[in-house]
């Protein structure tokens, strides 16, 4: 059984494919980074898991076997972002369309990607409710609800209306208005994080709320800190198709990344009005 053919340097501008062999063999055009984005995304956890075994009362591990795990870790999994981002977005930036692998399997694995986060998320929810219940300790939580937070939700709502209307832009041939709301977009998803970050700042530095801080405070960082993953990975992805876009590589008939990110997109937005909802608001009830 013969590999498949790596791709000429010509047909590509002179950039290399990240997965050039039909591996695992048999399966055409397979690639193994997702699986390394997977195990490097696996590993932090454990090395959270770690660092907290080697610094408690009883030492079970070396304290710095944690934060080694943690750092090998975030590079395997941000070296499988860059494959698989590269093979999935940017390979076929040279080629100005991903039609060619198909729009309605792309979007299956996309739902199928949702999928698996609303089962991660969901995970993150279960715990919350848990320590709600029964381990439940409000001593020196700050105010949640500031203006800040609202705010921020606004920008972030905002956002996914103004990619709705630039992604109905493209279908509608109209690409100077598509790429300048796909930019808007993409500002409004920084200041988004920039104002995420500044709430963890006020947090530590001005109120004294961490990770220590009781049982909630591990659910507050651990979900509002994946969110905060997954928007930062947006924000990446809505890069990609707007620098993209600004080449012309979109239109009405092309445009499968365009909807993939667009799922994503609106699919962390959800998650986070649920955020609000149970974590901010859910956790100033009964206090």
């Amino acid at each position: 059984m013969s590999l498949a053919k790596e791709d000429s340097s010509d047909d590509h501008g002179g950039h290399h494919l990240p997965a050039v062999e039909d591996w695992p063999r048999g399966f055409g055009e397979a690639s193994w980074w997702p699986f390394v984005a997977a195990l490097g995304a696996s590993g932090i956890y454990v090395g959270i898991a770690l660092f907290i075994m080697g610094n408690g009362q009883n030492d079970i591990v070396s304290p710095v076997a944690g934060p080694v795990a943690i750092v090998v870790s975030t590079g395997a999994f941000l070296l499988g972002l860059y494959g698989w981002l590269y093979h999935a977005f940017i390979v076929n930036f040279w080629e100005h369309g991903t039609e060619g692998y198909g729009s309605g399997t792309l979007k299956l694995a996309m739902l199928c990607f949702l999928g698996s986060e609303i089962a991660t998320f969901g995970a993150g929810f279960v715990y919350f409710f848990f320590i709600r219940t029964g381990a439940w300790d409000p001593v020196n939580m700050p105010h949640l609800l500031s203006s800040l937070i609202l705010i921020n939700t606004s920008i972030l709502i905002l956002s996914s209306i103004t990619l709705h209307f630039a992604h109905t832009s493209l279908l509608k041939d109209n690409h100077k208005r598509f790429v300048r709301l796909l930019g808007v977009t993409l500002l409004l998803g920084i200041i988004f994080l920039g104002g995420q970050a500044l709430e963890y700042y006020e947090f530590l530095v001005h109120e004294g709320f961490s990770l220590e801080t009781g049982a909630f405070g591990s659910a507050f960082y651990g979900l509002t800190g994946l969110h905060g993953l997954h928007v930062s990975l947006g924000a990446i992805l809505i890069a990609v198709i707007f620098f993209r876009g600004l080449y012309g590589h979109y239109s009405s008939d092309k445009h499968t990344s365009v909807s993939t990110v667009s799922m994503y997109w609106h699919f962390v937005d959800v998650v986070w009005v649920f955020l609000v909802v149970i974590l901010y608001v859910g956790a100033e009830i009964g206090v």
